[in-house]
């Protein structure tokens, strides 16, 4: 498969700890969030993988320490960034050799040893495809056939937790009302002077009333620029030094831009491409896909309360809407 990376700016935003807690904080299960000190949050991004996958991506890590029933624990957040048009279906093995390359680099730089134990791991993909995100989310998922009893306690067993950027609706983004929220928001804009302008206003609006405006105004000024070139937006950026100031600059090249798309005939096609790839992707097994859907993100939620908590499988059961006999057996699965 080949990968169309972008430079899309999504590294840098991710290099400042309040990027990383609003990401948590509004689009992980808050059950997980809520055990987190985000006070605590320490970067350890680096170069862990070997050539084994040839693409580029952006991926950063960092940990946080979890408190639950009187303990603290340092867990590590592995994001990766994953934009491309199609599925990978690829991604629990691409995740699995990430982090066996990120564990072996914990090792060799002495933060550990194989003898003390490895820390736990939280693996976050964040997708913006066209296509709703269809790829198996555990590695364990892609054995076909599935391997008899006697082999089960054999397997690899990897799950990440996916953030599927488009999937969440213009409302939702504007309840959450973070910087994050809004560049999710401007990125599922269609290319169209309406939906991308209220997308910008509500995320000047958004940075004008953070006590850290003019470093946040700076960064997501610097994440627009990258994300118009991206577009294609014929725009002078170089006169785009900052939201808040040149905003009305903005819309009306936002503005002259849309007109320019409208005369060439070429903004239906934009938006008829983008749109028709959403639309594809959700109809392609919406019937058994949103049920199925509903019970995966159930079954995520639990095994990772299993992993990362000390509840019991009445209570977990009581969170996700999975039955207890459920709980357990994912329980029995988590430990093999």
């Amino acid at each position: 498969m080949t990968h169309n990376h972008h430079d899309t700016g999504y590294k840098e935003l991710f290099s400042h700890p309040e990027f990383v807690q609003q990401l948590i904080e509004g689009f992980v299960p808050a059950e997980i969030a809520d055990l987190m000190d985000f006070s605590t949050l320490q970067n350890h991004s680096g170069n862990y993988i070997t050539p084994l996958f040839k693409e580029k991506f952006e991926d950063v890590v960092w940990s946080v320490e979890v408190s639950w029933q009187g303990l603290t624990q340092r867990v590590f957040l592995y994001l990766l960034m994953e934009f491309q048009s199609a599925n990978d279906h690829r991604m629990p093995i691409r995740l699995m050799h990430y982090l066996a390359c990120f564990y072996d680099h914990l090792i060799k730089t002495g933060v550990t040893t194989a003898a003390k134990g490895l820390p736990p791991v939280l693996p976050i993909v964040l997708y913006n495809g066209s296509k709703t995100w269809t790829a198996k989310q555990d590695i364990y998922e892609l054995i076909r056939p599935a391997p008899p009893a006697f082999l089960k306690a054999y397997q690899p067993h990897l799950r990440y937790y996916l953030i599927d950027q488009s999937g969440y609706t213009e409302e939702e983004l504007e309840a959450k009302g973070t910087a994050l929220s809004g560049v999710f928001g401007i990125e599922n804009a269609q290319p169209s002077q309406q939906g991308l302008q209220r997308a910008v206003n509500r995320i000047v609006a958004i940075i004008k009333a953070d006590p850290n405006k003019a470093r946040i105004d700076d960064l997501i000024t610097r994440w627009l620029k990258r994300h118009l070139e991206r577009l294609g937006a014929e725009i002078d950026l170089n006169e785009l030094n900052s939201l808040t100031e040149d905003s009305d600059m903005l819309a009306e090249n936002l503005q002259t831009w849309r007109e320019q798309l409208l005369r060439e005939g070429r903004v239906e096609g934009r938006v008829e491409g983008r749109v028709e790839g959403r639309v594809e992707g959700r109809m392609e097994g919406r019937m058994e896909g949103r049920m199925e859907g509903q019970v995966k993100k159930g079954r995520e939620t639990a095994q990772n309360l299993i992993t990362l908590t000390e509840m019991d499988d009445p209570m977990i059961a009581k969170i996700t809407g999975l039955s207890v006999k459920e709980v357990s057996k994912l329980r029995e699965e988590v430990r093999h």
